[in-house]
């Protein structure tokens, strides 16, 4: 599929702020901005090896120290949603007025989740973009909140290449019964490319979207398609939800953070409309097609 630029980051106005600079759609969006000479401030708790155009200010988002006199207008945060607000008085002090923040689907599709600890970050997810909108709007800082499905980037995130791991473990992925719960897996960049057109677009001011991938595909034919990606035969092998849940148990080393609801989710249509991204900020992201070396 050919790709349609969603955003020009050279209208943006230096410098810019970044929050959650080291993550994978951070550092995604560090190199978009690096690329375009855009004078970037850049937020990480640890010390970071140089980038053209960008400077590292080490520390957490609750107690943010950044330099007087900055001139930035413009913020981006990739940080955990509900850590956002405790930053915002910070980011005010700056100048910033416009605010760009990712959150995250889960906030829709866990807040019923069996599993105690993923209703909770349901509920972060929700919090988090509520204090958010309310600063905002009492501060006159002109806001867009973006929602993410599946993020994945070849071999660096936790969920794909999770898959990925297991496959060479295993050589083969067994699915809790037929797998055919839709996903939308959307790479890193493409996100980068879609928080940049959102921070340039007038009708998105005051705006959430959701941002799936570029496909709609079941849960099998995404594996499948990570098969491909390592350059296999597909060899995914449908198991009673039963079943899979004792080998979960069993593989429960080789998937850190995994959950008994995986199983459960693989047959959930996990789906979402992309039409007024693609109408507010011309959102194209690409199909999935993965690829481990």
């Amino acid at each position: 599929m050919e790709r349609t630029p969603v955003g020009e980051p050279r209208s943006l106005s230096s410098p810019v702020i970044v929050l959650g600079a080291t993550s994978l759609v951070g550092r995604c969006l560090i190199q978009r901005l690096s690329e375009a000479a855009i004078t970037t401030i850049a937020v990480s708790r640890n010390e970071q090896a140089p980038i053209a155009g960008v400077t590292w200010i080490m520390g957490d988002l609750a107690h943010l120290d950044f330099p007087p006199d900055i001139g930035a207008r413009v913020a981006f945060s990739v940080s955990p949603i509900w850590l956002l607000p405790g930053a915002l008085p910070s980011l005010h002090l700056t100048g910033v007025r416009r605010l760009v923040a990712f959150s995250s689907t889960s906030r829709f599709t866990k807040g019923n989740s069996p599993v105690a600890s993923e209703r909770a970050t349901a509920k972060r997810l929700a919090d988090g973009e509520a204090g958010t909108r309310s600063f905002c709007e009492s501060h006159e800082i002109a806001w867009t909140l973006l929602r993410p499905t599946l993020i994945y980037q070849d071999g660096l995130d936790r969920s794909v290449t999770r898959l990925a791991h297991l496959i060479r473990q295993l050589g083969f992925l067994p699915l809790s019964g037929d797998g055919g719960g839709m996903r939308q897996p959307v790479h890193a960049d493409d996100l980068a490319q879609g928080a940049i057109s959102a921070a340039v677009s007038p009708a998105a001011k005051n705006r959430d979207y959701n941002l799936p991938g570029g496909e709609t595909l079941t849960y099998r034919a995404m594996a499948e398609r990570i098969f491909e990606g390592m350059g296999r035969r597909p060899r995914v092998v449908s198991v009673p939800p039963a079943i899979w849940r004792i080998g979960l148990t069993i593989a429960a080393p080789l998937l850190p953070g995994a959950t008994p609801a995986m199983g459960s989710r693989m047959a959930e249509d996990l789906a979402f409309d992309a039409t007024p991204a693609q109408t507010d900020i011309q959102w194209r992201p690409r199909g999935f097609h993965p690829r481990f070396e």
